[in-house]
């Protein structure tokens, strides 16, 4: 990488930190992105207007028009309006302890268990929504939180770098799980092809090799 190359990338870098944030890392994907992050990404790269964050709301597209230079617009009607802020609440007494709701949680600000009740920490929460569609039973509701504040004005810089953090951790969390299962997968494979005829009720060695053949092809696409 030439040196020229080398100061445009931290530039980039720099210009995607400072735009991510000034979002309010709510996580809600309201924007139609994954995450603010990719938000700030397509901003950067100029894949995506400043007024697409109803969480931010008029207050975030003047932050996001300082940085980039882009002309202050309206808040994008496709992507919601601005509003108070929102906490999730479970009515327990409905909860079936699916944990859908854990796992849509994207800073981990749900807690429970498999088949027992699920409880919101509301100080924790950010008013994504993403809770509310994968309840099987409708037991989740939103509560305003902050009447007549929106935007920023419902926000703060504190809670919006506490939810990056928290956000960061759990993808953190969901990678480690899925790379222990991986491995505990690998190793289980690994055991059977180890003493496969044992493994196997099958007795025909024909059988055995191409079933021999099939868990090691898998194997290899898992590593690959």
């Amino acid at each position: 990488m030439t040196l020229t190359a080398l100061i445009a990338r931290i530039a980039r870098i720099a210009r995607i930190a400072r735009i991510d944030a000034a979002l309010p890392q709510t996580q809600c994907t309201r924007c139609g992105y994954p995450d603010c992050r990719h938000y700030a990404q397509a901003i950067a790269a100029s894949e995506a207007p400043i007024n697409q964050c109803p969480p931010g709301g008029a207050e975030g597209i003047a932050r996001l028009a300082a940085i980039t230079g882009h002309a202050v617009i309206a808040l994008n009607p496709a992507n919601g309006i601005e509003s108070p802020r929102r906490l999730a609440i479970i009515d327990e007494a409905w909860c079936i302890g699916c944990t859908l709701c854990i796992k849509a949680c994207p800073v981990d600000c749900i807690v429970g268990a498999p088949k027992l009740m699920h409880t919101v920490i509301e100080p924790l929460c950010t008013g994504c929504e993403l809770c509310i569609p994968v309840c099987p039973v409708d037991c989740i509701s939103l509560e305003e939180a902050t009447p007549g504040r929106g935007g920023w004005a419902a926000w703060s810089t504190e809670l919006a770098d506490e939810a990056r953090q928290r956000y960061s951790a759990h993808n953190e969390r969901i990678e480690r799980e899925r790379r222990e299962n991986d491995e505990r997968l690998a190793a289980k494979a690994s055991a059977k092809l180890a003493d496969l005829e044992n493994a196997s009720s099958m007795g025909d060695p024909v059988a055995l090799e191409q079933k021999r053949a099939v868990i090691e092809a898998a194997m290899k696409r898992a590593r690959e």
